[in-house]
């Protein structure tokens, strides 16, 4: 079990560090490939963004160096409701495709928060 709440962690981790330096770093570019994003503030895009950098950092590295190792599964708690936020925001746009990845990382985000509790 606790590899394969590893290979979540990793999977979840990288992804939420490259999407949310993407949204944060590279302003125009989410604005090129995500819908809401054009029809976001930039202020609120940026939140968004350094918001899933830290959730991403805080899924792998309290547990992985052995400091703090609690914030991991509050991470991944944070994680769910900013998916959670995130598929009623797709939804409310009718963005159909988005809410179903969002339901599936919300999914994964709780195994490893129910996992490393």
């Amino acid at each position: 079990m606790n590899i394969f709440l590893w290979i979540v962690q990793i999977i979840l981790g990288a992804a939420f560090v490259l999407f949310g330096s993407m949204k944060t770093f590279q302003y125009d570019k989410a604005k090129e490939g995500m819908p809401w994003v054009k029809d976001s503030s930039k202020g609120f895009v940026l939140f968004v963004g350094a918001a899933e950098i830290l959730g991403g950092i805080g899924l792998i590295l309290p547990y992985a160096l052995g400091i703090a190792p609690i914030l991991t599964p509050l991470a991944a708690i944070g994680i769910a409701i900013i998916m959670l936020a995130a598929a009623i925001f797709h939804g409310s746009r009718k963005e159909n495709q988005a809410i179903g990845m969002n339901v599936v990382l919300v999914i994964l985000a709780l195994i490893v928060a129910i996992g490393r509790f």
